[in-house]
């Protein structure tokens, strides 16, 4: 989120752009989820600058807003890293994943029983959405992103993992405060730490190749 329609469009175009260069520079496909995720981030700014430029309500932007914010993020952020991690994690990934993956499921039938709306407050905009055992879900949410690249056995995606949590803290409360939104400068952030993790990232090892042996006399 960002703080007007003009701004999620620059945010978004902008990590968008950093999106497509962690995906040419992959060099491996177990990779690839992990590293599109600027992508996803930057269609979550484009369409948040819908839900600007359409003063809120319940459209379908919002919708689409939400459903990248909630259920898809949930499950996203645990899958791709537990398809990058080293051997030795996988493990208490596929614990994660499967929290996500519990969590999605009542966020997603929220979305689908009950109504979604969007208001403009000032320089932010919130998002209105009626789930059972709110805490509960926000604890899963939190395991499964967050929580998935701490536990993740990669030194940079830890990291990564530490400083998505803190800058969670500071965007999230400004924007309780009603002050400004600073998601978006957040979503940037993390796209080139991201950005910096792919480039680190080691070639997949090919497999060995045979050379033809002589026939013994």
């Amino acid at each position: 989120m960002c703080w007007s329609a003009t701004a999620d469009l620059v945010a978004g175009a902008g990590v968008g752009a950093v999106g497509v260069v962690c995906v040419a520079l992959v060099r491996s496909r177990r990779d690839l989820p992990l590293a599109a995720l600027p992508l996803l981030l930057g269609a979550h700014q484009v369409v948040e600058a819908v839900v600007w430029s359409s003063d809120g309500g319940g459209g379908p932007a919002t919708v689409a807003w939400v459903v990248i914010a909630l259920p898809l993020l949930a499950v996203w952020v645990p899958a791709g890293v537990l398809c990058a991690a080293p051997p030795h994690a996988r493990t208490r990934l596929v614990v994660l994943l499967a929290v996500g993956v519990m969590t999605a499921v009542p966020l997603a039938h929220g979305l689908v029983t009950g109504p979604v709306t969007a208001e403009i407050r000032g320089r932010t905009v919130g998002y209105a959405i009626d789930l059972s055992h709110p805490l509960l879900l926000v604890a899963g949410y939190l395991l499964a992103t967050v929580g998935s690249l701490i536990l993740s056995g990669d030194r940079r995606l830890t990291l990564f993992g530490i400083l998505a949590a803190a800058g969670a803290l500071v965007c999230w409360t400004l924007w309780r405060l009603e002050f400004i939104s600073t998601w978006c400068a957040f979503a940037a952030l993390c796209s080139v730490v991201l950005l910096g993790w792919v480039r680190a990232r080691p070639t997949a090892a090919s497999p060995p190749s045979r050379r033809p042996t002589a026939p013994r006399p």
